[in-house]
């Protein structure tokens, strides 16, 4: 009833809220992806997105499809893999950004050690801008993080969200005061990013609190410390959106690979795409 193709370009929109992007990522043009999208429409006899010039945002049926579609895709890949008889081996340095730590992640990765057995993953948790680095220098193979900024194009795009300021419920800003801001250490590029919106915007600031890790940001902001710039869709439990702040725009995550190429890198980047709804979820 549902075509794997089908279901894997419907995936890929919804993860990059975009026809044109999904079409770069997938290799295809974009009228194939919109005819995909509009067959599994077809199929489901559901609208599965709300678009416009501007934007694509999904429907309630279409959240429900994603849990459906990735099952249906992991288990037409177990299948393809059983009967090819291909068993990856080596060692694999996997980075993935700080952004990650509370979402399902882990899963995607259970799911990969499962099928690759043989495969020694390696895991790097780090800042973006740290994870760009440790790449460039050839200690990792593989990397999941943000988009350094605007005209970085570098890496297959993962997803797009808006970027927001969070704290604890009921903290307001001062206009008057300095923002108090809770911020990775340089060089973080969300720090980066809030930093440069604040100066540009004239708002004065001042660094209420600096952590390496993202749990001890979340635990400064939901004592009320400050503000902390962060992705829509990964907003940590007991954190909200504050109002009053000029507008941060929107982030980028894409995976990227090292010069040293490997199946088990384009094995373990296949993994990710496939799963990346579940990404932005918490564990």
């Amino acid at each position: 009833m549902y075509d794997p193709v089908q279901l894997r370009t419907f995936l890929t929109v919804a993860q990059t809220l975009s026809f044109t992007q999904a079409a770069g990522r997938l290799g295809v043009r974009q009228s194939t992806v919109s005819q995909h999208v509009r067959r599994l429409e077809e199929a489901t006899g559901r609208p599965l997105f709300l678009r416009d010039t501007h934007s694509v945002e999904l429907t309630e049926d279409g959240e429900a499809l994603l849990g459906f579609a990735r099952t249906i895709l992991e288990a037409h890949e177990r299948a393809a893999a059983y009967f090819t008889g291909t068993r990856l081996r080596g060692r694999l340095r996997f980075g993935a950004s700080e952004d990650f730590v509370l979402t399902r992640l882990p899963e995607i990765l259970e799911g990969f050690r499962h099928e690759h057995p043989e495969v020694d993953l390696e895991l790097t948790v780090e800042l973006s801008g740290t994870l760009h680095e440790r790449l460039d220098a050839g200690r990792l193979d593989l990397v999941l993080a943000k988009r350094r900024g605007p005209g970085d194009e570098r890496g297959r795009l993962v997803w797009r969200d808006r970027m927001v300021w969070i704290g604890a419920e009921g903290l307001r800003v001062d206009p008057d005061r300095p923002v108090p801001l809770i911020v990775f250490p340089p060089p973080g590029i969300t720090r980066a990013r809030a930093l440069e919106v604040l100066e540009r915007d004239g708002r004065a600031w001042r660094i209420a609190c600096t952590s390496g890790s993202l749990s001890g940001l979340v635990a400064a902001a939901r004592a009320g410390l400050g503000v902390m710039a962060h992705t829509r869709g990964l907003i940590p439990p007991g954190l909200v959106r504050v109002p009053g702040l000029p507008d941060l725009g929107s982030v980028e995550f894409a995976l990227l690979r090292g010069e040293r190429g490997s199946a088990a890198a384009e094995a373990l980047a296949a993994a990710v795409l496939s799963g990346a709804d579940r990404l932005t979820r918490a564990g």
